[in-house]
């Protein structure tokens, strides 16, 4: 049996020892719904097509994921480190841009691929769009790529029957992963600072909710402007809420976090190479066990398996917190939805600007009256904030104020570096003074019976620093 003990210290080393550094890099992370003009499914013929042809214009790529029918599904440039794959299905796309110290050259090269990308999907009557839920998921197969990953992962989601007598329900979009889009950012963090980013970003989840929210379920629900939030909590990634969401938690040291860490759940592993997934499980419960049974994939086809725990096995603990601790010794950001493209750069320019600014960014929070000191939490306030209209008890000019407030902090953080990449929180000045966000001002249009596609056209153009 492995020990309590042994738990703790592989924890550590997986997670927090990473963060013992002096690095200062940024990752963005792009995922892009595609679309099918012709108000169909999308051509996954046309997807392999173009996933070709960017290879031969980009020759420092190469194949990094091929898929059981022998389709690319991942491109990896080795020189820099830039990864354009789709994720979960062949309806989204995803650019992951290898870290750099700056925004502008994670910009120009994002903006070039993008440009190339969509462009490419337009010849064949497709196209590319910034909005956090597919605007025509109702037209699209929703097939996972046929791989290890992710046809465990949809596997996983769709067990929903085997959770009885938990204190939650299922929402019905197990295939949610292949119509959903965030807009996702990783940075630095070094091991003496990890808890204050932690606990003081937690506080400001409501505000990015009323900064950056832009993922409407388009027919079914024109009141909620993050629906991505519900998507996460209401599967079985939620059925321990520790995996997802907020930490609802002040921690007061590193012993703390990682008392956190072992209270998460796991639901998979690999073994010789595959995938098996089970029953999702606290991570203590499941190193007690002599064994575990799961299913894995073979053939088309998911058999029973019993399979031994190992220490290893923490490397496929898998938490989508909004805030996450990587592998990599980074702070990963994960509550945006993907923004309008041409505003792609402002979430990292939003959590970069502020890494470095804690202490008048807590104190600005410590202090707030506006959102805080009436009776709700950070996670409460923002699920009242991805709505589409702002709750009697809140100020709506003094929330504005507060918004402002926090966004003058990440510019001041970003002017202390002395690049220039304040210019990229523009747009959400332009939110802050016109009291919307993206997914606001979709539900707007709509109700004004505004053309789906006008937005779909609007929010997928590139723009001009």
């Amino acid at each position: 049996m492995i020990s309590e003990e042994q738990i703790r210290n592989k924890l550590f080393d997986e997670f927090i020892k990473p963060t013992n550094q002096n690095k200062n890099f940024i990752g963005i992370e792009i995922e892009i719904p595609i679309l099918n003009l012709d108000k169909k499914a999308v051509n996954f013929d046309v997807v392999h097509e173009i996933t070709s042809k960017f290879k031969k214009h980009y020759e420092d790529f190469e194949n990094d994921g091929i898929d059981y029918d022998g389709n690319v599904f991942s491109l990896k440039n080795h020189k820099n480190n830039d990864i354009v794959c789709y994720d979960c299905s062949y309806n989204n796309i995803e650019f992951a841009m290898g870290r750099e110290k700056d925004l502008f050259t994670i910009n120009e090269r994002f903006t070039d691929y993008y440009t190339f990308v969509k462009e490419s999907f337009e010849e064949h009557n497709h196209t590319l769009t910034g909005m956090g839920i597919n605007p025509y998921r109702k037209y699209n197969k929703h097939l996972p790529i046929p791989s290890e990953r992710y046809l465990m992962l949809y596997h996983h989601l769709k067990s929903t029957e085997n959770y009885e007598n938990i204190p939650m329900h299922f929402h019905e979009y197990p295939e949610y992963g292949m119509f959903s889009s965030a807009s996702q950012v990783q940075i630095d963090v070094q091991k003496d600072n990890l808890v204050r980013t932690i606990n003081v970003f937690s506080k400001i989840e409501p505000i990015k909710a009323l900064l950056f929210s832009n993922s409407v379920l388009v027919d079914e629900n024109k009141h909620r402007t993050c629906f991505r939030d519900a998507l996460w909590e209401y599967s079985t990634h939620g059925v321990n809420p520790h995996n997802i969401g907020m930490y609802n938690v002040d921690f007061k040291d590193l012993n703390d976090l990682q008392a956190y860490l072992e209270s998460l759940n796991i639901y998979c592993v690999m073994r010789d190479g595959a995938y098996i997934n089970f029953e999702s499980m606290n991570l203590l419960d499941y190193f007690s066990r002599d064994y575990v049974i799961g299913e894995i994939y073979n053939k088309g086809e998911y058999r029973e398996i019993e399979i031994k725990p190992l220490i290893s096995d923490i490397k496929y603990l898998r938490p989508f917190k909004f805030i996450n601790l990587t592998f990599r010794g980074t702070v990963e950001f994960r509550s945006v939805c993907t923004q309008p493209i041409r505003d792609s750069m402002s979430v990292a320019a939003f959590h970069l600007g502020l890494k470095d600014n804690l202490d008048e960014l807590d104190e600005l929070i410590s202090n707030d009256t506006v959102i805080y000191h009436k009776g709700y939490t950070a996670s409460e306030l923002r699920k009242l904030l991805v709505k589409d209209d702002i709750p009697a008890f809140i100020n709506k000019d003094e929330l504005c104020k507060l918004s402002k407030d926090v966004v003058d902090i990440a510019k001041e953080g970003l002017i202390d570096r002395a690049i220039g990449e304040e210019i990229f929180l523009k747009p959400l000045y332009e939110r802050i003074r016109c009291h919307t966000n993206p997914g606001k001002n979709m539900i707007m249009k709509l109700n004004n019976n505004t053309p789906l596609e006008t937005m779909i056209e609007e929010y997928g153009k590139i723009g001009k620093i």
